[in-house]
């Protein structure tokens, strides 16, 4: 399977590269903006997580994809409210769209979350990399209960595999309109920004109305 961007891609990707993490500097939290996407075809094949690491009820009545980058500092600070929001709600499944933008420390984050997903120990090592709770990539794996080297086997083995996973990634990002991080769709409503956690109840809130 080709992983390879086209030209316009690749000059999509470097735009949204740059207003990325110029967002994230600029813009320490966004309002609760949203744009509905209903008529969008991307959504509900999105949000079906088909590929992608998730949590969360099955059969939740909402369910959010969340675009992020491990080194966004946007990401980083509305991560506490986002899971905050998910817990108190119990009825919101995560879906997990690792969308590394920020340069070749990004990607190789979020090579190591999608290799630990093998495991079954994906939500923990995002919450790490979310977090900062880590020292270096080994205590990464281990301390969410993780086996290293299995993560680097795996990592080595399905290189092409997991590329090709961050680049449908960008894709789906790019085509819902996302021009940086962290991005949150959940049902056909799309919020762009850190938002708080009130913010979240209310997204959750607005996209259970849309059905």
């Amino acid at each position: 399977m080709s992983v390879l961007l086209s030209r316009r891609q690749t000059l999509q990707l470097g735009v949204v590269i740059v207003g990325g993490w110029a967002v994230s500097q600029v813009l320490p939290r966004a309002s609760l903006y949203e744009r509905d996407l209903s008529q969008s075809g991307a959504v509900e094949r999105i949000l079906q997580g088909a590929g992608s690491p998730t949590d969360g009820p099955r059969n939740a009545s909402v369910r959010l994809a969340v675009f992020a980058d491990y080194f966004c500092p946007a990401c980083r600070r509305a991560f506490p409210a986002m899971e905050k929001a998910v817990r108190s709600d119990g009825d919101v499944r995560v879906i997990y769209k690792d969308w590394p933008i920020l340069g070749p420390q990004s990607v190789r984050a979020a090579r190591l979350a999608l290799a630990s997903a093998e495991q079954g120990i994906y939500s923990a090592v995002h919450r790490r990399l979310m977090t900062g709770n880590w020292i270096n990539e080994r205590s990464l794996i281990t301390d969410a209960g993780g086996d290293w080297k299995r993560v680097m086997a795996y990592m080595t083995a399905n290189e092409q595999s997991i590329a090709a996973r961050l680049h449908a990634n960008g894709r789906d990002a790019l085509e819902i309109g996302l021009t940086g991080t962290p991005g949150y769709l959940a049902g056909p409503k799309l919020v762009a920004g850190a938002i708080s956690e009130s913010d979240f109840q209310r997204l959750f809130a607005h996209a259970r109305s849309a059905t």
